[in-house]
């Protein structure tokens, strides 16, 4: 396991250690941001804990996160502390610290822990994707009309008629929530997420999960990036197609 990789699964473990304890805590305070999303002390404290550990293994090393903002740079942690807030703030446990490492554009490593759910990904450039050790790979479904497919609550209300274009070919359609739908594509138990709203740090550890498991991930213009403001995850296979109907 190269050091970047091993750093990552790191700072995963210490975001654990804090955020986990405060998952259905009796005085988890809750506040709205001015973009209207939630946000806990579990957020901010997981955050600050690890700009604090990178700070110190890593300077000269940036970090973008959810809610400290960007502090620039060729090399930057990118962090969302708790991908899943509204589920963290009413008891549901699909929620995960998602940490990834930017190099000049590129993603050379990243790390999903939920440890609610008992979970965890990770992945390295040319190393493959695993979860618990176990390595993923994504289906071999090759047709729509076999897949299974999952969209956001963005998808839905901002490009409807599409979103569901996707859905009504597909073999079945299921909504999982935020990170989660993605690294089930990883897995091969889906052949398809895609969500028309994404930051970079919702983006940025699950392309290289996927893409280290086979599958393709873009935004929603087809370019593989991670801030490109949209994700679509596939096995590869459809994804030409699935791009097509969300454009139509």
């Amino acid at each position: 396991m190269d050091a970047d990789l091993r750093f990552a699964l790191e700072l995963a473990d210490a975001a654990d250690a804090v955020t986990l304890p405060r998952f259905r805590a009796v005085d988890l305070h809750v506040e709205t941001k001015p973009d209207l999303t939630p946000v806990t002390d579990a957020d901010r404290a997981a955050e600050r804990l690890l700009r604090e550990r990178i700070a110190e293994a890593r300077p000269g090393e940036g970090v973008l996160g959810e809610e400290e903002g960007d502090d620039g740079g060729e090399t930057r942690w990118i962090i969302d502390p708790i991908d899943g807030t509204k589920n963290f703030s009413r008891g549901i446990p699909v929620w995960a610290t998602l940490i990834a490492l930017d190099r000049r554009g590129t993603i050379v490593c990243g790390v999903a822990s939920a440890p609610a759910l008992g979970r965890r990904w990770w992945a390295a450039r040319g190393a493959g994707a695993y979860r618990d050790g176990e390595r993923l790979a994504v289906s071999g479904i090759a047709s729509l009309e076999d897949a299974s497919v999952s969209f956001s609550r963005s998808s839905l209300l901002g490009a409807t008629e599409r979103t569901l274009d996707v859905a009504g070919r597909a073999w079945h359609m299921q909504p999982f929530s935020d990170f989660w739908a993605h690294l089930l594509v990883a897995e091969g138990a889906l052949e398809v997420a895609f969500e028309h709203e994404m930051s970079p740090w919702d983006n940025a550890a699950l392309q290289v999960i996927v893409e280290e498991a086979g599958g393709r991930f873009s935004d929603l213009a087809g370019a593989p990036r991670f801030d490109g403001g949209s994700a679509v995850s596939t096995n590869g296979l459809v994804h030409d197609e699935v791009l097509a109907l969300l454009s139509a």
